[in-house]
């Protein structure tokens, strides 16, 4: 958690530029892998799963080392705090969080973890004609079969995690009168005074790890 403390009331900054471009570029990768299955682009669809892969093992390696709102410890929240919070949410004033708040958070995590079963599936996945993931001749085929199913309903469970995380865009937009989404774009939020300032790290950092996440999957799907 930050530590500083803030001394007026204005826009504060609480994310990065990494976790910024890791959302937004997350979610042009996830329409345009959607576009390419549905067009028959298969070439340019696993391509497309290379960088989702590259994209969500640099966000797991940010969450422990990266600014501390981009942290899980940060967002990660137990039990009680998180029915407290559930508790705010008919009133009309936002509960101000430097970072996610507690179901946020989850939301957050349960989306890392689709995508990445997406991804990761996708590797191993066959369509029994000509396409095959790279990594498909590492396994039997009964395998990949398995891995094929869950690589295609996974999808729809994506997709509703992602119609929810909207919903509740839209709901802190016109009910407590927060928009998340431009905080998202400009890395700034309002913030009362008092608020512990969060920590920001070089994107140095986060470009050396995002190379180190690219080799690694290129290095994967050579095998």
């Amino acid at each position: 958690m930050a530590q500083a403390q803030q001394e007026g009331t204005g826009a504060v900054a609480v994310w990065d530029i990494p976790v910024r471009l890791f959302h937004w570029v997350l979610v042009l990768l996830i329409a345009f892998s959607w576009l390419s299955r549905k067009m028959d682009w298969m070439t340019w669809h696993m391509y497309s799963g290379y960088a989702v892969l590259t994209l969500i093992l640099f966000r797991i390696l940010w969450g422990f080392v990266g600014s501390s709102t981009a942290r899980f410890s940060d967002f990660i929240y137990g039990p009680r705090a998180v029915i407290a919070y559930v508790k705010t949410l008919p009133s009309r004033t936002a509960a101000k969080f430097s970072g996610h708040n507690p179901l946020g958070g989850i939301s957050v995590v349960l989306i890392l973890l689709c995508v990445l079963v997406q991804a990761g599936t996708g590797m191993f996945a066959n369509d029994d004609i000509i396409n095959e993931g790279p990594l498909y001749k590492h396994v039997s085929k009964e395998l990949s079969d398995w891995l094929t199913t869950i690589h295609k309903y996974n999808f729809n469970v994506l997709l509703t995690l992602i119609g929810a995380h909207i919903a509740a865009v839209l709901y802190y937009l016109f009910w407590k009168s927060e928009n998340l989404t431009t905080a998202m774009f400009t890395g700034r939020k309002q913030l009362p005074a008092g608020t512990a300032l969060p920590r920001m790290r070089d994107a140095g950092l986060a470009a050396v790890l995002l190379a180190v996440c690219g080799a690694g999957v290129w290095l994967l799907v050579n095998s």
